[in-house]
């Protein structure tokens, strides 16, 4: 099954895409903030088939304001498409995306390709 990853942010949304067998992750672009109708044509243009939104919760498992925000968008998104939209625990992803560096992706989408390696991982492992 193929994945697009969103790590959401007011200002950019990185986007990663799994490939068709939902096993490897990589980095695909960044969109301005909210930019469903962008988001739109890359799941139709990927053939997506789930879409994962990076939920920020904080250290404690607990839902801030940013989780709250994201919440919205997810909402706002699946209310825009038929196709599944879940979230997924994100902690750690710019982090993680800080450290593994690289100059052939923006660090948004490096961060939304570590959430879809985790979300990959995480739905094989209970399949």
């Amino acid at each position: 099954m193929k994945v697009l990853a969103l790590d959401f942010g007011r200002a950019r949304t990185g986007v990663a895409v799994s490939d068709p067998t939902g096993t490897i992750a990589r980095p695909l672009e960044v969109v301005l903030g909210a930019d469903v109708a962008r988001i739109l044509e890359l799941i139709d243009e990927h053939g997506v088939e789930r879409v994962v939104v990076g939920l920020p919760l904080t250290l404690r498992g607990e839902r801030g304001e940013q989780a709250r925000e994201t919440e919205a968008f997810i909402q706002t998104l699946a209310d825009a498409t038929a196709i599944p939209v879940v979230p997924f625990d994100e902690r750690f992803t710019t982090d993680l995306a800080q450290q593994s560096g690289g100059a052939e992706a923006d660090e948004d989408a490096r961060a939304a390709a570590h959430l879809l390696s985790g979300y990959l991982t995480w739905s094989s492992a209970k399949a």
